[in-house]
């Protein structure tokens, strides 16, 4: 739950799965997946790639009509090897089983991108790594986050029209900006003709904050290398923590050559309404840093750009427009964060729910 993630101290170990009989990765097998898999299938794998880890509440959030549907799935293609999985031990209560890219599921993918395995860059024991990765609570944290959104948006009220229109990785935005800051992911959202573009900085209770704060001078530097202007969201779990966040954020923040250039806005976790069907960061609990722009109260996570009428809007389709002409770092574009059209019920399609 994005209000009450699963903390790291709280995993211990791994539980033994269960003896289960799963297909060989070999060349007639991925044949017969050309045609068992579906467009769904396929943008689950690309997700699994791009985002390392995903939880079956979170797939089934991301892709399903219900829990029972994306469990039946989620046991074919682990069974026919295209997605691998684990369940953490913790000490209260059960954890939902983990899913991450397995062999099968990589060769489908490089095989749609025209390139070899190796070229991917996939390893299964790396991919498999992350089950023993002390980042593993962070990585989903983020990763439940921003699964939020997109089940908002496939959720909405009466009228509206929402989307996640990107979704970065923690591993891309290294990539792309590790030299100058590493955020947790980059997004954007998307409500009728309004949009808004972050850098989210995600707490978990765990690191000292005075770290964060001084987290802005590496994102003053990037929006100085690039000319861009791009807002910095930080999450937290509690609202004690995050007004003692606030003041050092405002402290650091105050001491930048051009504050103006990190529009900054504070939300907490336990703001969101227990009580609604889809509570999501999308909702009405961001506190923007700069108070004296007219930003003293909560907003909506579309209604922030009126906090910060300097900011230009986004222009870019997925965050392209951050990385500047010249990026070092080509990498294969990220897969769209809303999942593919799928079917209806008796169309003749196989794999659809």
């Amino acid at each position: 739950m994005i209000s009450n993630p699963t903390r790291q101290r709280a995993l211990r170990g791994h539980k033994p799965t269960r003896p289960h009989p799963r297909a060989a990765n070999t060349a007639e097998h991925q044949a017969v997946l050309a045609w068992r898999l579906t467009p769904r299938d396929k943008w689950i794998a690309r997700m699994l790639w791009e985002h390392r880890v995903l939880t079956a509440h979170q797939i089934t959030a991301l892709a399903f009509p219900s829990f029972r549907s994306g469990r039946m799935r989620l046991r074919e293609l682990y069974t026919w090897g295209v997605v691998d999985r684990f369940q953490p031990f913790v000490t209260v209560g059960t954890a939902p089983m983990h899913y991450v890219l397995a062999p099968a599921g990589a060769a489908v993918l490089a095989a749609e991108d025209g390139v070899d395995v190796k070229e991917m860059g996939y390893r299964h024991d790396r991919v498999f790594g992350v089950a023993h990765s002390l980042r593993l609570a962070h990585t989903v944290g983020v990763n439940e986050w921003f699964t939020a959104l997109v089940d908002r948006a496939r959720h909405p009220a009466p009228g509206e029209q929402t989307a996640l229109a990107a979704w970065w990785s923690e591993t891309r935005c290294a990539k792309h900006f590790g030299d100058l800051v590493k955020p947790d992911g980059y997004g954007r959202w998307r409500s009728g003709d309004r949009q808004v573009e972050w850098f989210l900085e995600y707490d978990f209770g765990t690191e000292v904050l005075a770290k964060l704060a001084g987290k802005l001078a590496g994102y003053a530097a990037l929006a100085q290398a690039t000319g861009i202007t791009t807002p910095l969201l930080v999450w937290l779990p509690t609202s004690r923590r995050e007004a003692t966040a606030r003041r050092l954020l405002a402290r650091a923040w105050r001491e930048l050559d051009d504050p103006r250039s990190v529009p900054v806005a504070t939300a907490a976790a336990e703001l969101l309404n227990p009580d609604a069907a889809h509570p999501s960061p999308a909702d009405e609990v961001w506190l923007p840093l700069d108070t004296t722009a007219g930003g003293a109260r909560r907003r909506a996570l579309v209604e922030l750009p009126h906090a910060w009428p300097h900011v230009p809007p986004p222009v870019a389709t997925s965050g392209e427009a951050a990385l500047g002409p010249d990026s070092p770092h080509p990498l294969s574009p990220p897969p769209s964060p809303m999942p593919p059209a799928t079917a209806p019920r008796g169309s003749g399609q196989p794999g659809r729910w």
